[in-house]
């Protein structure tokens, strides 16, 4: 099988995969009860009911909806939309938008209307396609692969892994099997089943391991709990009071830094799979060396880029703090801001790790199957030297017996010429 098809196959398994994966149902957990939802074109606002303490707004804005789509579509219905005084949580409307409306039918009119925000899902499935193309354009079959890996692993993740969790299943342990199946399927479909591919998944799942026991470690020491997490407390509100936050909490640090340990590993296998290329004779140590200039490069850009990614994400809390005056020590021991250091160091710490581990993997694996050709060609050497030797007893044998007037023995192996001679 030609290296294309065998892309094209890995391809079409992760898509019947993924297809199978939106049909399951793990938690089985009933759907929350609901009525119809479609778009809503806002004609009219009514913010007589609303409540406003300075920049805080409270009560009921009622809006006036026409229904954009559904059976319903064309009709109007009168629609509430409660503000809590929470900004993170409300949104407040205005007459024009575009927003999703649940509602009941009543007699065949549409009523009890509840907005449920802006209309964003379209916006939404452009960017995805639009991620999806570009993606597919700069990388061709690898790009088709990396978007089929990529869908697969949040169908893993919403269809498998949290509901595993809502069922009670142990988070770390689970955690670890989800994010070896989701490495292995990115390390293999990007690298290919190669070795390659192999040192790519060898050494991540070795840099996560690693993350994955200095978070058992230093959140135990730090004394974390899960509720840290936001909507941590709403879940055990929410009827599972058994589950084991502090473990999700520790599954959400590895599960956090796979994208950057899987990243970094391909990089580093990717570069020694080049200098192999390049240089097919080049010595073990030679070849690691080379290899670990390249992973120390890429392990100072790569360092950052948890700290970026968790501080970026939490920029207004950090500006609370700031703005109060609190000291640092106060910051940096708060329950929330330690849950982030640790995120963010722990996590670096697997990203460093990965840069060696990998190198050193993938030198073995080059090295080892170096010396598995140099031995099939050693021996196909032994058969050609053998051949030629039997070609030159058997023309010296000929040479010989011409001078002496018979036939030589060498080319009469049944006997015969004994039996004649006799």
């Amino acid at each position: 099988m030609s290296t294309l098809n065998r892309e094209l196959l890995f391809s079409l398994i992760i898509a019947v995969t993924c297809t199978g994966l939106a049909f399951i149902d793990v938690a089985h957990i009933p759907e929350a009860p609901g009525g119809q939802r479609c778009r809503g074109l806002i004609t009219a606002v009514d913010d007589s009911l609303v409540r406003v303490h300075q920049i805080v707004k409270t009560g009921p804005q009622v809006l006036t909806v026409r229904l954009l789509d559904g059976p319903e579509k064309g009709q109007e219905l009168s629609v509430m939309n409660m503000l809590t005084g929470k900004m993170e949580m409300d949104e407040f409307f205005e007459a024009g938008m575009t927003i999703l409306v649940e509602y009941h039918v009543r007699d065949g009119k549409p009523a009890d209307g509840v907005a449920r925000g802006a209309y964003r899902l379209h916006l939404q499935l452009v960017l995805i396609v639009l991620f999806f193309v570009l993606l597919v354009a700069v990388a061709g079959v690898t790009g088709l692969k990396a978007a089929l890996s990529f869908v697969l692993t949040a169908m893993l993740l919403w269809k498998v892994f949290f509901p595993l969790l809502l069922k009670g299943f142990a988070p770390v342990s689970t955690g670890l099997s989800i994010v070896t199946l989701i490495a292995a399927v990115i390390c293999f479909s990007v690298g290919g089943l190669t070795r390659r591919g192999l040192a790519t998944f060898v050494g991540s799942m070795l840099g996560l391991l690693l993350t994955g026991g200095l978070a058992t470690w230093f959140t135990h020491l730090f004394h974390m709990h899960g509720a840290v997490r936001p909507f941590a407390e709403m879940l055990l509100y929410s009827g599972y009071y058994g589950l084991r936050l502090t473990d999700i909490f520790i599954a959400s640090v590895f599960i956090g830094c796979s994208g950057a340990v899987m990243d970094l590993a391909m990089d580093i296998a990717a570069t020694m799979d080049e200098i192999k290329l390049q240089h097919p004779d080049i010595g073990l140590i030679e070849h690691m060396r080379s290899g670990l200039r390249v992973g120390r490069a890429v392990t100072g850009t790569m360092t950052p880029t948890l700290l970026l990614a968790y501080s970026g994400s939490h920029i207004t809390m950090f500006m609370v703090f700031i703005a109060k005056g609190l000291p640092a020590d106060n910051l940096l021991n708060a329950p929330f801001v330690a849950a982030e250091v640790l995120n963010i160091l722990v996590g670096s710490f697997g990203v460093i790790a990965v840069a060696p581990v990998t190198v050193a993997v993938g030198g073995l694996l080059y090295w080892f199957a170096g010396r598995a050709v140099a031995a099939e060609e050693a021996v196909e050497k032994a058969q050609v030297l053998s051949h030629s030797c039997h070609v030159i007893v058997t023309q010296l044998a000929l040479t010989a017996g011409e001078q002496s007037g018979r036939k030589p023995d060498v080319l009469d192996p049944s006997g015969a010429a004994e039996e004649r001679q006799r």
